[in-house]
């Protein structure tokens, strides 16, 4: 039940700060995902989320 209110939290986090995640070059790699529903646009960022994951991995080892 966690991991599915964390995958929502992310999912909202990552449509909200999608604009600014497609100039640093997240949101458009394979494996980021686009879909329209009702006239909305939503973003599903499965490779971009990894990628941070990994980053604030190396970020926790090193503090």
């Amino acid at each position: 039940m966690r991991w599915i209110l964390v995958f929502v939290l992310a999912t909202l986090i990552f449509n909200a700060l999608h604009g600014w995640m497609t100039k640093i070059g997240l949101g458009r790699l394979p494996g980021d995902f686009s879909f329209k529903v009702r006239g909305r646009v939503w973003y599903v960022p499965l490779a971009s989320a990894a990628v941070l994951s990994v980053l604030m991995a190396l970020i926790g080892l090193l503090i």
